[in-house]
């Protein structure tokens, strides 16, 4: 089987993922809308896809199957409505949504249509998480009573860069994007391994002091000034979870910029920028190779000349050795990869799950989880920490944790 899809969005990612796509054998045709039609074009030109489409209305209008979603973050929840309404089954970037309400009206919306939707998250994917699911299915940890996700981002390392490709002249009234409403690849790395979800949050956010117009409350159109945040939740099981959105911090984001650490009452394991160790009662094992990511292109490609410099790692780190590329299709071997190996598995799950119609890792439901935490700590911080209580919309259909 196969299915024709309209990438909404031919920004610095939406262009990578529709070539993707476009190289799948389950898409039959990959068609393309931007605001700015200059893109869109460039992108089926270089990609070799399907053609351009005017605007969103008139893709959804039109007979494609599918909709991939590569919008501003705060603009998907309404989109991704919108799309399910309309008859489309939906990929969407992250984060899912930026209110509870618009992630119930998402989950209402693939309940009631029965359409496949799935959230692009990436750490789900990541060689740390791979790993960790894969010891947790072994038993390997025993129980996972605590663990620790970080998005760890500097603005100086190429954010500057990406917001001004993406924001215009008012790019830093976009730029102040509170960091906890982009929690899901801390959040998805953790609970991408471990079964279990969030129940409550106390947050503490830090203001910043950079005075650049940026996280400037004045100029920001979330009124946020908070460049800094740290997360701790209470989960379900009655383990704990510690996340950290930072994007000012001296660290090499572009070597790593999401890493995990989990503790287990037999093992543990903890990463760092270039060294990860499995632990238990009696040695410390270097299992750093098995994180390794192999590059999938040349950081000179031109297909990057819009990318900052510090921002192509991200565009072009390949599988690592925990990986299992043998379920994927041949066509993606050697093709562009990125976030640690993750773009590929991406695009194969979703093609997956419309073609055979099931449900795909990352589904609603799990996205909800990977999402609404973030959102309920940012209120947390903006009320001094105050420990808030987070809602669950319950297992997919026909799943439990």
């Amino acid at each position: 089987m196969t299915f024709s899809l309209g990438v909404v969005g031919a920004g610095q990612f939406g262009c990578q993922f529709a070539h993707l796509f476009n190289l799948h054998p389950g898409v039959s045709a990959v068609y393309v809308t931007d605001e700015l039609p200059e893109r869109a074009a460039e992108a089926v030109a270089r990609y070799g896809l399907a053609g351009v489409k005017e605007s969103f209305d008139a893709l959804l209008a039109s007979d494609v199957d599918a909709v991939a979603i590569f919008t501003q973050r705060w603009t998907h929840g309404p989109l991704v409505e919108q799309a399910l309404r309309a008859g489309k089954h939906v990929y969407s970037a992250v984060p899912m949504a930026v209110s509870e309400e618009e992630i119930a009206r998402i989950i209402d919306a693939v309940r009631e249509t029965g359409l496949v939707y799935m959230m692009g998250e990436t750490s789900y994917y990541n060689p740390a998480t791979v790993y960790a699911r894969k010891q947790l299915a072994d038993g390997k940890f025993g129980r996972i009573f605590y663990a620790e996700g970080d998005y760890v981002h500097d603005m100086d390392l190429g954010f500057y860069e990406a917001y001004q490709y993406s924001g215009g002249e008012r790019w830093k009234e976009t730029a102040s994007y509170p960091p906890m409403l982009y929690p899901t690849h801390a959040v998805g790395g953790v609970l991408g391994a471990v079964p279990a979800h969030a129940v409550s949050v106390s947050c503490v956010g830090v203001k910043d002091d950079r005075n650049d117009g940026v996280f400037d409350k004045d100029v920001s159109m979330f009124g946020n000034d908070f460049s800094n945040a740290t997360a701790l939740f209470e989960l379900n099981d009655g383990g704990v979870m510690r996340t950290n959105e930072m994007r000012r911090v001296g660290y090499p984001s572009h070597i790593r910029e999401s890493r995990f650490r989990f503790f287990g009452t037999e093992a543990s394991f903890e990463q760092l920028a270039k060294v990860s160790v499995w632990q238990d009662k009696h040695n410390v094992h270097d299992v750093s190779e098995e994180m390794e990511t192999r590059p999938s292109m040349s950081l000179d490609d031109p297909s990057l000349a819009n990318v900052a410099p510090e921002l192509r790692d991200a565009f072009v780190s390949g599988l690592a050795p925990v990986h299992e590329p043998e379920r994927l299709p041949e066509e993606l071997r050697g093709a562009p990869n990125g976030h640690e190996g993750s773009h590929h598995f991406l695009v194969d799950d979703f093609v997956t799950a419309v073609n055979n119609g099931t449900l795909p890792p990352v589904n609603a439901w799990l996205a909800a989880r990977f999402t609404l935490p973030g959102i309920v700590a940012h209120q947390s911080a903006l009320q001094n920490g105050e420990r808030l209580p987070i809602r669950d919309f319950g297992d997919a259909p026909g799943t439990s944790t």
